[in-house]
């Protein structure tokens, strides 16, 4: 009996050894009696580690006397002690298992249990990730579908009918094509299936349509599903509508690279199109050519229309320069009244010369902007890539250059880039670097010329004009020099000092030759748009020496006048209430008007020289009328360019008030004026 007992042991030992699922055996008191290898596998533990302890090993300290507990209720009562736990490893890893207990009692003992256990770790891991993919399924603000390998849909989830307005039950069976939007083309689609079909992943934006009809731009993503042997069996796409996010990229772009009020291209987007046509040429072998048009007296408009009608302008002027432009052309405004052209061409003379008329004729015509006609015209200047530089900037450079020679030329028209203007454009920049020194280093000095006048030949007035001493140069022609000291801003100082120099000398000449001896002094358009009244120093000297304002002529062009803004006119205003006399020089020459004498309260007129070196052809008749409109308003005359006692008796015989030029003196340093005038009492003129 005893043998068979122990071959049943045996035998019992053998089977747990073997069997693959673990199984323990657990006393009342909760000590194991025997385990399995496999109970052992699972927890990471040797038989003999475990033999004799307490199953509480395996279970966190905080749930193990509760367990305890159940255990010897279980073994008294019965019960049910099946069920999912969550243990601990050896090494501390959180398991989960499936257990099953069952009472026995050994003869002549209280009751055991043994105990069936499975790790279901992996499972409940697995079950977990499918909740939690079945959140994000239910909840993701991106839409799923899931179609079959039929390419039928099989599920959406909530976001899908959210975005695309259609019900599970609507789309069931359906293929997603169904939905396309028509702007895609079918190679498009046979492309996309050919990448998800090799690489099983396809990533992109589609258009597809609402349930509303309205189109939508879908961010897309396709994975393909396959099964163990490699076919396909779903298809899942995730996407999202991205249309405002699209026209919110479309609206950021358009404003960093077109202009808002021509809706051109601007400089930054121009830049790049110059770059890419210019690698093109260096491929193809042909020609670029650049061009820089600038709008004539465009400022003007805004002067004197305002702003809103300098916009109107600019966008009429875009929409015509377009027109102008051959199908391979390119336009941009890259500033205010700046625009540029790329053209592309194998014989470049022809071909931009031919564009460069376009552009000029179709600005011929005027534009009406609030019921009112507006004329302009343009400056071009136009620079060929890579004849005359195979560096952007430099071309950019070349270009403003040319353009900047048809000013001087006399605007509305075009001209080429040259060596020449290069030069001359560094000339320009050297003499503009030297005119800041010069003010600082004090290298000016004031000439005067006389002003006689005719019914009485004595010397009443005198011109203030500037010359410069250049240390190397000598003396510098002031048509060299005034018009880069206007385009650069120097003329604000530069005519301050002279205008105060000339003050000082007025206070000197009063006091020693003539109280009533008056200063005629330049100002310069500059001078009168670029500060206020206020801040014309020189104004003060004339209460600093005891001078009354009419002491001094200031004398101002007729071109001012046509497009005197606010400030213009109100320093002219000014000027007037302070006594200070006002002359128009070189009249005839410009857009004469007799509105603009009435306005500006005029005192003088000076009659350019041209017309007094003719005075024995037309210029007679013109200084004739000039003289007789002049004094019907109540204004003087001062003859300029007078160098012959023959022009003199001429000018004086026609009513001429005042004449001045070589007959009496060059323009002199005041030293020598000082002698001239103490020297003469009466000139002889006449």
């Amino acid at each position: 009996m005893a043998d068979a007992n122990r071959d049943t042991d045996s035998l019992f030992q053998a089977i747990l050894d073997r069997c693959p699922i673990g199984i323990a055996v657990i006393d009342y008191n909760g000590i194991y009696l025997t385990v399995n290898p496999a109970y052992c596998a699972i927890y990471g533990y040797t038989q003999q580690q475990m033999r004799g302890n307490s199953f509480k090993m395996i279970f966190p300290p905080a749930d193990q006397q509760s367990l305890l507990e159940r255990h010897q209720h279980f073994l008294e009562f019965g019960g049910d002690l099946r069920g999912e736990w969550p243990v601990r490893k050896s090494d501390g890893t959180a398991l989960t298992v499936l257990s099953e207990s069952v009472r026995f009692s050994p003869l002549g003992g209280k009751a055991d249990r043994l105990v069936y256990v499975l790790d279901i770790t992996d499972r409940k891991q697995a079950q977990e990730q499918m909740k939690i993919a079945a959140a994000v399924y239910e909840s993701s603000h991106e839409a799923i579908v899931v179609t079959d390998a039929d390419n039928k849909i099989i599920s959406i989830n909530p976001a899908f009918t959210t975005l695309t307005g259609y019900q599970f039950d609507e789309v069931k069976g359906c293929n997603p094509g169904e939905f396309k939007s028509g702007r895609h083309s079918s190679f498009f689609y046979s492309e996309m299936w050919r990448v998800l079909n090799e690489t099983g992943l396809w990533i992109g934006e589609i258009w597809d349509r609402h349930k509303n009809g309205n189109d939508f731009l879908k961010a897309l993503t396709i994975t393909l599903i396959k099964d163990v042997k490699g076919n396909v069996i779903k298809h899942v796409g995730m996407f999202s509508d991205i249309t405002l996010r699209k026209e919110h990229e479309e609206q950021i772009w358009r404003q960093a690279n077109y202009d808002a009020t021509t809706e051109l291209p601007n400089r930054h987007l121009f830049q790049q199109k110059l770059e890419q046509v210019a690698h093109s040429i260096k491929r193809t072998g042909r020609v670029m050519a650049l061009m820089l048009i600038d709008i004539d007296n465009f400022k003007s408009v805004n002067d004197s229309m305002g702003h809103r009608a300098g916009d109107i302008l600019l966008a009429s002027l875009a929409r015509r320069l377009f027109n102008a432009l051959p199908e391979d052309g390119t336009l941009a405004r890259i500033g205010g009244d700046e625009f540029a052209v790329i053209i592309t061409c194998t014989n470049h003379p022809c071909k931009c010369e031919n564009v460069a008329k376009y552009l000029l004729e179709s600005l011929s015509n005027p534009f009406t902007i609030d019921d009112e006609s507006v004329f302009v015209s343009a400056s071009i200047g136009i620079s060929i890539y890579p004849t005359d530089s195979e560096n952007l900037e430099e071309l950019f450079k070349n270009a403003d250059q040319a353009m900047y020679s048809v000013k001087n030329s006399g605007r509305n028209g075009f001209s080429y880039y040259s060596p020449a203007l290069h030069n001359a454009a560094l000339v320009r920049m050297r003499t503009t670097n030297d005119l800041r020194v010069a003010l600082r280093e004090g290298q000016f000095e004031v000439y005067y010329q006389p002003i006689a006048t005719l019914d009485t030949g004595k010397i009443a007035k005198a011109e203030a004009l500037v010359r410069w001493h250049h240390p190397t140069r000598g003396l510098v022609s002031p048509d060299e020099f005034i018009p880069l000291a206007e385009e650069s801003g120097l003329i604000v100082p530069l005519g301050n000092w002279v205008a105060c120099q000339a003050i000082s000398q007025l206070a000197c000449w009063q006091q020693t030759y003539d109280p009533n001896f008056k200063m005629s002094i330049n100002l310069s358009p500059v001078q009168l748009r670029s500060q206020d009244f206020v801040d014309m120093t020189w104004v003060k000297e004339l209460k600093h020496h005891g001078l009354q304002g009419n002491s001094v002529i200031v004398e101002i062009t007729e071109g001012l006048l046509l497009n005197a803004e606010n400030r213009v006119n109100e320093n002219l205003h000014l000027l007037h209430q302070a006594g200070i006399q006002i002359a128009i020089d070189d009249f005839g020459t410009g857009y004469s008007s007799l509105a603009y004498l009435r306005k500006f309260n005029i005192d003088y007129l000076k009659i350019d020289r041209s017309f007094v070196a003719d005075l024995d052809g037309v210029g007679y008749e013109l200084c004739l009328a000039i003289i007789a409109m002049a004094h019907s308003l109540g204004v003087m005359v001062i003859a300029e360019g007078v160098e012959t006692v023959q022009q003199s008796q001429t000018l004086s015989r026609i009513g001429c008030d005042h004449i001045q030029g070589y007959l009496l003196s060059r323009p002199l340093p005041a030293d020598d004026i000082s002698r001239f005038l103490s020297g003469c009492s009466d000139v002889v003129i006449n």
